[in-house]
């Protein structure tokens, strides 16, 4: 066998082998590879891991942020610095983008490293058959003759040649482009020239499950895989920007387009109307160009994106894309399963309805502790008999697997779905074993249970005879029984016995108990037990299994939560609609049992208008839903203009979670198809979890608008001394070397601060933000450049001006650049820039809430931002290399005292702004 090309030593494909010829072949048995020898084969070949297509090189990548479009404009105040012969300023120009260039490349860098972080606390996993024990490994360490171990929803990490399955169909799409499952097949195929993806006993790295189970024998791996050859293809395509880029790029380049026109018009209006000499027009060009350029946007945005991130995942939830934190943020509406997710997905049988009666289970976990009891108390020994044939059903038609404790202090772990591990309980209570009594009466097929019949049959041998064993749904088990086991006797299956089943499960489904319906038939010779039609037909009902999956502790006040946020909460759940409305009502989800209960048949018989109509009136449960169910109501969700939040862990939930706005996959019970398909996983598998991701996504937007506010502020003070010192005989209050000083140094850290502010509170007590809402709103600019705008430009150009006139200037005066009278006076408007702006750092923390609420030094990155600026002003003030370099002059005591009165003096009115803010807000409602 050569194992790089999957082909056995006598030159025969693996795909034409017999199951016997295919183990030799691959050096593998039934029992699979030894430890050992898994080993020794991952050394000799390495990992199974597609080698990543060459990523633009960090050269590259650092390089573009010169010509992003800020970086632009600044290269144009250069040039015409040069042009102008200011040739200081525009080296400081350049120098500015440089650091701007290395400040946002550090930033983008350390948010891609953690998104790529974040990526390998769920790392892709298969089972296997390794010394005759199933197990599960890392799908990089799978080698060539492992037996991988596949099921409905997995993912396939190699490509391998199946020796059995059971109904196999996979997801070749990836692949392919299938659009529909693909049947498999374990049969040796004859030698022909088609391409191996044709093949029907093959199964390729790359697919999914997307229905049935089998083994496979694994040929290929890494770059070896049908997959891995065409790698760089797949990898080359690029995710299209989010919609939050897409307005970040756009707001650049408005911006970009304000400056250049403004530069340009008053260079025109200064060297025509305002007669300035060429110089003085272009460094007012410059001035206008340089004061209207947040350099800090780009790093700020992806900062508070990489936080969001970074402490979503430490509640839980990891988001595979930086932007998906800020669509978490808007969601209007979530879609979400019930169990597992609003419940704890720990199953364990509380009632069981045999003979005509109900019978109590004790005991809870998922070990062999309990006991059975009816209504006269203890279940005698001899009364155990009847139970047996429901029991053996129970675990049969089953695929769970329970593991014994360790060590006798620890708990039983389970393999395989909660529910079927909690069957598989109740009968080690009741005495059976599971894997003695399998070896006496073995499986021969499966039916795999499927969302649209609801059921899931097993077929056995048992004293030469064929018998099938059937669970699920109760009514739906009901509808293929014939006949009922009533006292260790088989009777017909009546309207009144069909009619008391349905009573006794309506009754443990009013006790939030999920049903089971247990069924079994003995086939006749001939049957086709590979089809369903002839298989589940003709049942004896033995009886019901009631199960309980309380509620998470946290759920309720979560979903108050989302009520309070003005969020609409579907459960869309494939359990019986009683139980779903019990849980729902225990937990908040509804308030009112008339609450609308639309069951999956419903959904088939409406019309879009019609279904869209229920999701109007809001309050509603989806029961004996399916996953193209939940992927119709997203569709019409999305109709309505809702941003839809949907969970799921099925591998049919798939097109669902792609179709919302933004898809949640389980992490611990979903599937890989699922989490792939999702932009978010939670790996608590909770419900409050979502919760929490939307009041991150909240703060993160915020925070992304209060930095907006904060830069945005200062553009008036800098823009309006160019304006006057066009329109007006005055000298220029403020210089574009110290509006470079600001923008890029004293307000860097403030800014960046801003960027990881706590949630402001009442944060979830508003309405989600519209779907049509920009990012730059006009109350946020109504906020900066007119409120904080007007107030910083009073106190810089009054402190300015009274430098000037107690310095002996009159109005109209010529003042040379170089009179240390105009030095102090422009380091006077300098200073009331930094200090005003060190008032709307702190008032920008909060929009409507005082900061005196939250605390006005609980932000310590402010507080150190503020250190950092205010030593930058003293060194920039009194270091003569930088006061000279900057146009610097040194204030004395007395400008200090005056400039520092004008921070207090901003928060404090932007405070008396959020007092009429707030009691405005009482009024409008009793309106």
């Amino acid at each position: 066998m050569n194992p790089r090309n999957g082909r056995a030593e006598t030159s025969a494909p693996i795909y034409s082998l017999p199951a016997a010829q295919v183990y030799a072949a691959l050096g593998s048995s039934p029992r699979g590879l030894s430890e050992e020898e898994a080993r020794q084969r991952l050394s000799q070949y390495g990992p199974n891991e597609i080698a990543e297509a060459r990523k633009t090189s960090l050269v590259l990548r650092f390089l573009a942020n010169f010509y992003q479009v800020f970086a632009l404009l600044l290269w144009a105040s250069a040039v015409l610095a040069f042009v102008s012969d200011s040739v200081a300023l525009a080296w400081t120009i350049i120098a500015v983008i440089v650091i701007n260039s290395i400040f946002s490349f550090i930033q983008e860098f350390q948010a891609e490293r953690a998104v790529e972080a974040l990526k390998k606390l769920l790392p892709a996993k298969a089972r296997v058959i390794r010394d005759g024990e199933i197990e599960e490994v890392l799908a990089r360490e799978l080698v060539i003759g492992d037996i991988l171990v596949l099921d409905t929803g997995d993912h396939i990490s190699a490509d391998a040649r199946l020796v059995d399955e059971v109904e196999l169909r996979t997801d070749n799409a990836p692949l392919t482009g299938e659009s529909e499952p693909v049947r498999r097949a374990a049969e040796p195929e004859p030698v022909r020239e088609v391409p191996l993806s044709e093949l029907p006993n093959l199964v390729f790295a790359g697919t999914s499950v997307a229905f049935g189970s089998g083994h496979a024998v694994v040929f290929a791996t890494a770059m070896d895989t049908q997959f891995g050859k065409i790698a760089g293809l797949t990898q080359g395509v690029k995710l299209p920007p989010s919609p939050l880029t897409i307005e970040v790029r756009n707001i650049a380049l408005i911006i970009a387009a304000i400056a250049m026109v403004a530069g340009m018009v008053f260079l025109v209006v200064g060297t025509t109307l305002a007669q300035m000499s060429f110089g003085n027009a272009m460094l007012f060009a410059i001035g206008m160009i340089v004061a209207n350029v947040p350099e800090g946007l780009l790093p700020t945005l992806t900062l508070a994106l990489a936080v969001g991130v970074s402490t979503l995942a430490k509640k839980h939830a990891l988001v595979k894309r930086l932007s998906a934190i800020e669509t978490m943020g808007s969601v209007t509406t979530i879609c979400t399963d019930k169990t597992g997710t609003l419940t704890q997905n720990e199953m364990t049988v509380r009632e069981i309805w045999l003979d005509g009666e109900t019978i109590h289970v004790t005991g809870g976990g998922y070990g062999p502790a309990g006991d059975f009891a009816t209504g006269e108390g203890p279940m005698p020994p001899e009364s155990r008999d009847r139970l047996r044939l429901l029991l053996r059903a129970a675990s049969f038609c089953n695929n769970a697997r329970l593991i014994p404790p360790p060590s006798p202090g620890d708990k039983w772990r389970i393999v395989g779905d909660p529910t079927e591990a909690a069957l598989l309980t109740l009968a080690r209570k009741g005495g059976i074993d599971y894997l003695r009594d399998i070896e006496q009466t073995p499986r021969v097929y499966e039916l795999p249970f499927e969302s649209q019949r609801k059921r899931m049959a097993t077929i056995h041998r048992e004293d030469g005879e064929l018998i099938a064993y059937v669970k699920g749904a109760p009514k739906e088990v009901l509808a293929v029984c014939s006949h009922i086991l009533l006292r260790g006797q088989v009777q017909p299956l009546t309207d009144a016995l069909r009619e008391t089943v349905v009573e006794k499960n309506d009754d443990f489904a009013l006790s939030a108990l999920r049903v089971l319906g247990l069924a079994y038939r003995r086939l006749p010779e001939g049957t086709d037990f590979h089809s369903v039609e002839q298989v589940e037909r003709d049942l004896i009902f033995v009886g019901l299994v009631g199960m309980m999956d309380p509620p998470r502790a946290e759920v309720a006040d979560a979903i108050k939560n989302c009520y309070r946020a003005g969020i609409n909460i579907f459960m869309i759940t494939g359990d019986y609609g009683l139980t779903a409305r019990t849980i729902a009502m225990k937990i908040g989800l509804v308030k009112r049992e008339g609450a609308s209960m639309v069951t999956g048949a419903d959904i088939d018989r409406k019309s879009p208008e019609q279904l869209r109509e229920v999701l109007r009136a809001g309050e509603a449960i989806f029961a004996r839903a399916t996953p193209e169910h939940k992927l119709r109501i997203a569709a019409e969700l999305k109709h309505l203009g809702e941003v839809v939040a949907m969970t799921g862990d099925g591998v049919n939930d798939a097109p669902a979670l792609k179709k919302a706005d933004i898809g949640i996959a389980m992490g611990i019970t979903g599937t890989d198809v699922a989490k792939e398909a999702a932009q978010m996983i939670l790996t608590d598998d909770n419900f409050a979890t979502i919760e929490r991701a939307v009041e991150e996504g909240r703060r993160v937007y915020d925070n992304i608008r209060k930095f907006l506010v904060y830069i945005f502020a200062h553009l008036g003070p800098e823009v309006v001394p160019f304006v006057a010192f066009a329109l007006l005989p005055v000298p220029l209050a403020i210089t574009p070397m110290q509006i470079l000083a600001i923008d890029v140094g004293t307000e860097t850290l403030p800014a960046l601060a801003l960027g990881v502010e706590k949630a402001e509170p009442g944060i979830m007590e508003r309405p989600p933000r519209p779907r049509t809402e920009h990012l730059l709103t006009v109350p946020l600019l109504l906020r900066a450049y007119v409120f904080f705008g007007i107030i910083e430009s009073v106190f810089v150009m009054g402190g300015f001006f009274w430098v000037l006139y107690r310095g002996g200037w009159t109005w109209g005066a010529p003042l040379d650049a170089a009179d240390p009278l105009y030095l102090k006076a422009s380091t006077m408007a300098f200073l009331g820039i930094v200090m005003t702006q060190v008032g709307t750092v702190f008032a920008s923390r909060t929009n409507r809430v005082s900061v005196f609420t939250t605390g006005v030094l609980s932000n310590r990155w402010i507080l150190w931002g503020v250190v950092f600026e205010i030593a930058l002003t003293v060194a920039l003030l009194y270091l003569p290399v930088l006061a000279n370099f900057f146009g610097m002059h040194p204030l004395g005591l007395e400008e200090w005292a005056i400039a520092v009165f004008f921070g207090p003096v901003v928060f404090l009115a932007d405070e008396a702004r959020k007092w009429v803010l707030r009691r405005g807000e009482p009024l409008r409602e009793r309106r």
